[in-house]
C-alpha cells in the first residue's frame, strides 16, 4: 500500500509560514462565523468545515447493475423511484420549450413590483372599478417582462448549447470485454474509463494507471479552479486486477480540497484521498493514456456541486430604495382611502340630489366609496413605478460597461484588462467605509527572490557593495535570472566543506510538492506557490538540482553527480501545521525527516540539543524587520524500527473511514519532534507599483484600510510603514497601531465565554485606530473580522487578494475584489470585480464608484420627483369631479409617459453624468465623502422629492385651471373643454420634467441635448396625431376624445363626475 499522504500540488498553498490558505471551496465563506452576523439568512453548507464527510457510497467496478439494485433506489415522487446514483448527463438550462414561458412568468411574478402591476391589471377589467382602458397597464407591464424575458432566454439558450455540446463528448469506455466510444451522458458510476492526453476529465474518477512511471498523472485545473498550473494525480494501483474492487467513500458533497474514500481489493483496504481522484473539469496533460474508475457523476460531481446558488449581496440604496417604495405605497393606500371617504360623503351630500347625475345604478353612498377607493388605486398607481426596476438595471449594466471599457485600469504587461463581474453593486463602490486587503500577492507583486538565509548560525546575502552579482556559469542548470550578492556562500558550497550548508539546500531541493517539465533542454518548475519555487529554484542555482519526481521517488543533482531518494511519507502543508515534512530513504539506507514551516512551530519542536537556536531566531528577527519571508528548516534522522512502527500508524491511520485528518494529524505529531535546526531561509517579494500611494490617497477619502496578512508580528509592522499604513497619519493626533495575532481576537472562538463581549470590544477598540494590521491571521479569521465589522459597524466593507486563502474574505464582505496575480484565479472566481494591480483600485473607488453612486442618486431623486408631478395632478382634480376617480389626462399620454415622453433623458443622466472629471476625482479625494455618509440619497432627499412633486403638480393642475376657468370666445363660446385642459396640463408636465432634468444635468454632451429635445418632439408628435381627426376615424372606439368637447366650465364650478361622459 501507498505510505505517503500528498497533498495535491495544485491545491496547496504557500509553504511559507506568512501566508497560509485556504484550499477553494464554495461552502467554505462565512462558515463559522455567527449566523446574526450577517442580515439575510444564508443556505448552510453542505457539511460542517472540518467535519468529515459521512463515508456511505458504495461503488463498483465495472459493473452496471450493481448501481440499480432495490437498496441505492430512492423516491422521487410519489411511489416513483430511481437510483441514487447521477448519470452523466448535466443540465444546467432552466428552461425549455414547453416550461419557457410559464415558468419565467412565475419567476417574474415572485417580485413584488410585477406582482402588484398584475393585480392593477385585473381591477382594471372590472367594469365597476376601471376608471383607466387595461392598456395603460399592460403596455409597461408587458414591455417590462418582455425586456426581461428575452435577457433571461438568451442566457438560457447559451446554457442549452453549452450542456449539448458537454453531454455529446466522446470518451472511451470499457464495455463488453472491450473499450468503446461513449456519449459522455451515457456514462455510468462504475464504468471504467481511458483518457488519453488533452482529454478532459469527463466525470469525477478515480485514478487507476497510467502510461507515466509510477501511474502518474498531469492534469490542467484551469476550467475547475482558474490555475494554469499543472497538477499531479496519483495512479492507486494495478489497473488490471480490479474487476471486483469496492470503493467505500463520502457522499457526493462540493469540497473540492477533500475526499475521503478507502478501496477493497484482495481482502486488502487502500487508502484513497484527492490525490488518486481526476475531477471532472480537469484535462490530461503530459500523460499519454490513463485509466480511471467512476466515482461520481454528472449532477454529484464536485465542479457541478459547487454550481449552486451564490450569495446574493444587495446594495445600501436598494434597501433603501426599497423601504421607499414601500413608503409609497403605504401613502397611495391613504390618499386613495382618502379620496374614497371624500367620495362617500359628496355622493351622499351632493351627488344623490343632483337628477342629471342619475346614472341608473341603486348603490349606496358607502359602496360607491369602496368602488372610488379602487379606482383610485388604478390611477394613482403610478406613485408606485413599474419601469424603476428596469432603468436601474439598465444604469447599472452600462457603468459595467464603463469600467470594463476603462484603458486606465488595463495592465497591459498581462493583457489583462478590469472586469465588473456583477452588475448590481457598482454604486456601493461609491460608499466604502472599510478596506481589508491581503498582503502577498495584493499589496506585493508574489515574485518571490530568495535574499538572505542563516545557517548554522551564520547569516548570508548581505549586499556588500561594490560587489557583483555571483556568477553561477559554473552550474548548467542555474536560471539566468536568479540573482545573490553574496560570494561566500558559494565558494562555502563549492568546496563541500560546511555539511550544515549543503543539508541546507539539500532539504530545500527535496521537501517541495514541485513539478518538474523537460521543455527544450530546459528544466521548468510548476510549483504550488511562489515562494516553493523560489525555494526550489535557489537550491538548483547553488548546485542542488531537482531533477524529476515519480510517486515513490524524487531525483536530485547533487553538484556533480545524481542521487534518488525513495519518498516513505510526505506530511503536508496545511493552514493549522504551518509546515510540511516529507520522509526519505537515501541511497545509503538512512531515514531522514525534513521539514519547513513557521519559526513559531518549529521551534516548539525543536530538540532541547539543537544547536544554533538563539542565532537564529536574532536573524529571523532581522529578517522580519527587513519584511522578508521567513522559514525554517529541520531534520531529523530516524532508525528502522522507530520508522516501522510510526508507519503501522500511519496506515491506520490513512485508511480511517471517519476523521482521517484528525488522525493523520495526531500521527504526524508523533514524529515531527525532537527536530534539529539547520537554519532559516528569507524570500523578499517586492510591492506593487503605486501601492503607497494609492494608501494614501484612500486614507483621504477617510477609507479605513486593514491589512490582514499571515505574516509575524515584525514583518507586519515593517509592511504596514512600508505601505504608508501606519504612517500616512504622522500629522494628526497619535494613534494607535495594533498587531493581532491568530490567539488575540479571542471572539473568533468560543471557548465559553461572553463572546458578544469580546467581539464588540475587539471591534471598538480596532476601529479607534487609524491604521490596523492584524497578522498571522488564518483564512477563516480574516472572514471573521470582516463580518464583525460589518455586523457592529454597519459600515460598508471591501475586501480585495489574491488567492484561495482569500475568498472567505471576499465573499464576506459587501463588495469582493479578486487581484489576477501569482496565485492562480481562485479569487478572481469568486469576486466582484477584478482586475491585475491594487493600485487599480483607488480609480475604481474614487472614479467609477463615486460616479456611480451620484449618478444612481440623481436618477432616483429625479425619477421619485417626476412621478410624484405626474400622479398627483389626479389628486388635486379630484376635489373638482366629485371624487370619482376622474383622471386629468388622455389615456395614452398616461400610458407612454414613463416609457417614451420622459425616460431617455434620465436614463443618459444616470450613465454619464459627472460632477467633475475623473482627474479631479483623483486630486480631491475628499469629494469621496458625501458617498460613505448617504448624503445624496436617504429618506430627507426622499421627502424632498415628494415635496417638490407635490408643489410641481399644484402648479401644473392650478395654472391651467385658472386660465380656463372663466373663458370666452370670440364667437361667444367657452373654449375650456376637457380635451383642452387636459392636452394643456400634460403638455406643462412634459416641458416642466425635461427642464427641469436639463437643470439636473451637470455633464452636457450631444447625447444629453437630443434626448431633451428628442422626448418633447415625440411627445408632441404623439399628441398631434391622437388629438387629430384621422386617428379617430380609424380607431373610434379607442380615441373618443376628438371633436367630442365636453365645456370644462360647469364641470370645474359645480363638483360633478365626468365619467358617465365618457
Amino acid at each position: 500500500a501507498r505510505m505517503s499522504q500528498r497533498q495535491r500540488a495544485d491545491s496547496t498553498g504557500s509553504l511559507g509560514p506568512d501566508d497560509e490558505v485556504m484550499p477553494y471551496s464554495d461552502d467554505e465563506t462565512d462558515d463559522e462565523l455567527d449566523a446574526s452576523s450577517e442580515g439575510e439568512p444564508e443556505e448552510p453548507p453542505e457539511h460542517e468545515p472540518g467535519a468529515q464527510p459521512p463515508v456511505d457510497t458504495s461503488v463498483k467496478s465495472n459493473d452496471r447493475a450493481y448501481h440499480q439494485l432495490p437498496e441505492f433506489q430512492r423516491k422521487v415522487f410519489l411511489c416513483i423511484k430511481k437510483s441514487k446514483y447521477s448519470g452523466n448527463g448535466i443540465k444546467t438550462y432552466k428552461y425549455n420549450a414547453i416550461t419557457f414561458i410559464p415558468l419565467n412568468l412565475f419567476e417574474q411574478f415572485k417580485r413584488a413590483a410585477n406582482l402588484y402591476f398584475l393585480a392593477l391589471l385585473i381591477l382594471q377589467i372590472i367594469p365597476e372599478i376601471t376608471t383607466l382602458p387595461w392598456y395603460t397597464t399592460l403596455v409597461p407591464l408587458v414591455l417590462v417582462l418582455s425586456i426581461t424575458a428575452i435577457k433571461d432566454l438568451a442566457d438560457d439558450l447559451a446554457r442549452h448549447r453549452m450542456d449539448k455540446e458537454i453531454n455529446n463528448r466522446k470518451t472511451e469506455v470499457l464495455l463488453d470485454g472491450g473499450f468503446q466510444e461513449t456519449k459522455w451522458m451515457d456514462m455510468q458510476v462504475g464504468d471504467v474509463v481511458r483518457l488519453k492526453k488533452n482529454d478532459f476529465v469527463p466525470a469525477d474518477i478515480l485514478m487507476l494507471s497510467s502510461s507515466n512511471p509510477n501511474s502518474l498523472c498531469y492534469v490542467e485545473t484551469a476550467e475547475l479552479d482558474g490555475e494554469d498550473r499543472l497538477g499531479l494525480c496519483l495512479g492507486l494501483t494495478s489497473f488490471s486486477h480490479l474487476s471486483t474492487a469496492m470503493i467505500d467513500c463520502e457522499e457526493p458533497n462540493n469540497r473540492l480540497d477533500k475526499f475521503t474514500g478507502t478501496m477493497q481489493w484482495s481482502r486488502h483496504s487502500y487508502p484513497v484521498d484527492l490525490d488518486n481522484i481526476l475531477l471532472r473539469g480537469c484535462k490530461i496533460r503530459n500523460t499519454d493514456v490513463c485509466h480511471g474508475l467512476v466515482i461520481f457523476a454528472g449532477a454529484d460531481t464536485k465542479i457541478m456541486r459547487n454550481g449552486g446558488k451564490t450569495r446574493f449581496k444587495r446594495t445600501k440604496i436598494d434597501i433603501l430604495m426599497n423601504y421607499m417604495v414601500y413608503s409609497i405605497f403605504a401613502l397611495l393606500i391613504l390618499v386613495a382611502l382618502g379620496l374614497a371617504i371624500g367620495h362617500g360623503f359628496w355622493y351622499e351630500q351632493i351627488g344623490s340630489l343632483a337628477w342629471y347625475l342619475y346614472d341608473g345604478a341603486d348603490q349606496s353612498s358607502v359602496y360607491r366609496g369602496f368602488l372610488s377607493f379602487w379606482g383610485y388605486i388604478i390611477v394613482l398607481n403610478t406613485m408606485v413605478p413599474i419601469s424603476l426596476y428596469v432603468s436601474v438595471e439598465v444604469i447599472r449594466l452600462g457603468q459595467s460597461k464603463f469600467i470594463n471599457w476603462d484603458l486606465q485600469m488595463y495592465y497591459a504587461e498581462k493583457d489583462t484588462p478590469a472586469k465588473a463581474r456583477t452588475t448590481t453593486l457598482n454604486e456601493q463602490l461609491g460608499q466604502i467605509e472599510y478596506i481589508f486587503s491581503d498582503k502577498t500577492g495584493t499589496l506585493t507583486q508574489n515574485i518571490m527572490a530568495f535574499k538572505k538565509c542563516n545557517i548554522g548560525g551564520k547569516t548570508y546575502g548581505e549586499n556588500l557593495s561594490p560587489w557583483l552579482p555571483v556568477d553561477f556559469g559554473w552550474n548548467q542548470y542555474a536560471d539566468p535570472k536568479f540573482e545573490f550578492m553574496d560570494h561566500s556562500l558559494v565558494a562555502c558550497i563549492r568546496s563541500k566543506q560546511d555539511q550544515e550548508t549543503l543539508e541546507f539546500f539539500k532539504l530545500l531541493s527535496l521537501c517541495h510538492t514541485v513539478m518538474v517539465e523537460h521543455k527544450e533542454g530546459e528544466l521548468v518548475y510548476q510549483a504550488a506557490s511562489p515562494d516553493e519555487g523560489a525555494l526550489v529554484t535557489a537550491a538548483r542555482n547553488f548546485g542542488f538540482v531537482f531533477l524529476h519526481r515519480t510517486q515513490d521517488t524524487i531525483t536530485i543533482k547533487e553538484m556533480d553527480h545524481e542521487a534518488t531518494y525513495q519518498m516513505l511519507a510526505l506530511l503536508d502543508f496545511n493552514s493549522d501545521r504551518k509546515r510540511m515534512s516529507i520522509i526519505l530513504k537515501f541511497p545509503d539506507g538512512r531515514i531522514r525527516l525534513y521539514c519547513k514551516g513557521a519559526d513559531t512551530v518549529i521551534y516548539e519542536r525543536l530538540s532541547p540539543h539543537s544547536l544554533h537556536q538563539e542565532t537564529t531566531q536574532t536573524s529571523l528577527d532581522i529578517f522580519a524587520n527587513e519584511t522578508l519571508r521567513t522559514l525554517c528548516l529541520c531534520y531529523k534522522d530516524i532508525s528502522q524500527a522507530e520508522w516501522d512502527e510510526w508507519s503501522r500508524k500511519h496506515t491506520a491511520a490513512s485508511i480511517a473511514t471517519r476523521d482521517r485528518d484528525a488522525a493523520l494529524d495526531q500521527v504526524y505529531e508523533q514524529i515531527e519532534n525532537d527536530l534539529l535546526m539547520i537554519g532559516a531561509s528569507a524570500i523578499e517579494d517586492k510591492l506593487q507599483d503605486g501601492v503607497p500611494e494609492t494608501i494614501a490617497n484612500l486614507a483621504k477619502a477617510d477609507i479605513k484600510i486593514w491589512v490582514l496578512t499571515g505574516d509575524k508580528k515584525e514583518t507586519a509592522e515593517n509592511i504596514g510603514f512600508s505601505l504608508l499604513v501606519l504612517v500616512c497619519f504622522a500629522c494628526s493626533q497619535p494613534h494607535l497601531q495594533i498587531a493581532l495575532d491568530k490567539s488575540v481576537p479571542k471572539c473568533m472562538s468560543n471557548i465559553g465565554f461572553d463572546v458578544n463581549a469580546w467581539q464588540v470590544d475587539f471591534v471598538d477598540m480596532a476601529c479607534e485606530c487609524e491604521a490596523v494590521i492584524c497578522c498571522r491571521v488564518t483564512p477563516k479569521q480574516k472572514a471573521n473580522v470582516v463580518s464583525l465589522v460589518k455586523k457592529y459597524k454597519k459600515a460598508v466593507t471591501l475586501s480585495i487578494g489574491d488567492g484561495a486563502n482569500d475568498v472567505n474574505m471576499i465573499k464576506t464582505a459587501d463588495i469582493g475584489v479578486g487581484i489576477s496575480g501569482q496565485e492562480g484565479m481562485q479569487a478572481v472566481m469568486s469576486s466582484d470585480y477584478a482586475f491585475a494591480q491594487f493600485r487599480y483600485l483607488e480609480r475604481l473607488l474614487l472614479v467609477h464608484g463615486r460616479w456611480s453612486y451620484i449618478r444612481m442618486c440623481k436618477f432616483l431623486r429625479y425619477f421619485f420627483f417626476k412621478n410624484f408631478a405626474f400622479t398627483l395632478v389626479h389628486f388635486w382634480f379630484s376635489f373638482f369631479n366629485g371624487f370619482s376617480a376622474q383622471v386629468a389626462y388622455e389615456d395614452w399620454f398616461i400610458t407612454l409617459y414613463n416609457v417614451c415622453y420622459s425616460s431617455l433623458p434620465v436614463l443618459l443622466v444616470g450613465l454619464m453624468d459627472q460632477d467633475v472629471n475623473d482627474k479631479l476625482s483623483l486630486k480631491f479625494p475628499k469629494l469621496y465623502l458625501p458617498g460613505q455618509r448617504g448624503a445624496l440619497f436617504n429618506f430627507k432627499k426622499f421627502f424632498i422629492s415628494l415635496f417638490h412633486g407635490i408643489f410641481v403638480s399644484l402648479i401644473i393642475f392650478f395654472i391651467p385651471y385658472g386660465a380656463f376657468l372663466q373663458t370666452m370666445g370670440q364667437d361667444g363660446e367657452a373654449p375650456s373643454d376637457y380635451q383642452s385642459f387636459a392636452v394643456v396640463t400634460a403638455s406643462s408636465l412634459i416641458i416642466t420634467v425635461n427642464l427641469q432634468i436639463s437643470l439636473e444635468t451637470s455633464y452636457w454632451t450631444f447625447v444629453n441635448c437630443f434626448a431633451v429635445l428628442c422626448s418633447m418632439a415625440i411627445y408632441f408628435g404623439i399628441m398631434f396625431d391622437i388629438h387629430s381627426a384621422g386617428i379617430h376615424v380609424i380607431f373610434p372606439t379607442y380615441f373618443t376624445f376628438t371633436g367630442q368637447y365636453l365645456s370644462l366650465s360647469p364641470c370645474l364650478s359645480l363638483p360633478v363626475s365626468i365619467s358617465n361622459y365618457r
